[in-house]
C-alpha cells in the first residue's frame, strides 16, 4: 500500500514537472554582440543570468539565444528562417540594427530588413517585439534622427510593442562598457538583467505597464 501510494506520488509529481517544462514559452532573442556575450563569457552575459533568474522563478518563459557578435539587420534577416525550422519560437524579440547604424548603412534598408524579419515571423503566427537601438551620437543629428525613428516606424506599422533599448543608462557610464565604449563589461549585465527582465515580464504577462507599443515618437 505505501509502496504504491509512493509510486502514484512520483508520478504525480514527474507529470507535474513535465507539464512545466512543456509550459514554459522560448523567446528567440535575434541579436548582435551586445547580446552574445562579447569580451566574456557566455555564462556572464545578460541573457545567461536573466534565464538563471527565471529558472530559479519557475518563470512561464526562457529565453533561446541566437545572438551574434557583428550581426546585422541583414544577416538576421538571412538567418532566421533557419532559425525558425529547427528552434521552438513563441515569441520573437530583435535586438540588431546597432551594426548597421555604426556602419552607416542606410535607414531605409535597415527598416525593410527589419519589417521583413517580422514578416516572416508574423507569417508562422509568431508574435515580435522589437527592440529601441540608439547608436552615438557622432554620426551627426540627421542621421542619428533617421537612425533613431526607424524602429518607432517599424514598431508603429506592424503594430508590436517597442521595448527600451537596455544600453540607455549603461552606455553613458564608463565604468559599465568595455575598453572599446561599444559594448557593456561584466559589471553592466546584471543592471541589463533588471532592465530586460522587468520588460519581459511586462510583455509577456501582461500586466498593466505592458503597452509599449508606440503610437508616435
Amino acid at each position: 500500500m505505501i509502496k504504491n501510494t509512493f509510486f502514484t506520488l512520483l508520478m504525480f509529481c514527474l507529470l507535474t514537472l513535465n507539464t512545466q517544462v512543456k509550459a514554459a514559452s522560448s523567446i528567440v532573442l535575434l541579436g548582435d554582440s551586445l547580446s552574445a556575450s562579447y569580451g566574456m563569457q557566455q555564462n556572464e552575459g545578460w541573457v545567461s543570468l536573466l534565464n538563471q533568474t527565471l529558472h530559479q522563478q519557475n518563470a512561464p518563459f526562457l529565453i533561446t539565444n541566437a545572438s551574434i557578435s557583428g550581426e546585422t539587420t541583414a544577416g538576421g534577416l538571412s538567418r532566421l528562417p533557419g532559425i525558425l525550422s529547427k528552434e521552438k519560437v513563441d515569441y520573437l524579440l530583435i535586438e540588431l540594427g546597432g551594426n548597421d547604424g555604426l556602419r552607416g548603412f542606410p535607414p531605409k534598408l535597415i527598416k525593410n530588413n527589419l519589417l521583413q524579419i517580422i514578416q516572416l515571423a508574423k507569417a508562422k503566427d509568431i508574435p515580435v517585439a522589437i527592440m529601441n537601438i540608439r547608436i552615438p551620437p557622432n554620426y551627426g543629428p540627421r542621421y542619428n534622427q533617421l537612425f533613431t525613428d526607424t524602429f518607432a516606424q517599424v514598431a508603429k506599422e506592424e503594430d508590436i510593442p517597442l521595448l527600451q533599448f537596455f544600453m540607455e543608462d549603461i552606455a553613458t557610464n564608463p565604468k559599465l562598457m568595455q575598453a572599446d565604449g561599444i559594448h557593456p563589461n561584466q559589471a553592466a549585465q546584471p543592471l541589463i538583467v533588471e532592465v530586460m527582465h522587468k520588460q519581459l515580464n511586462q510583455l509577456l504577462l501582461g500586466n498593466s505597464a505592458a503597452n509599449t507599443k508606440l503610437n508616435s515618437n
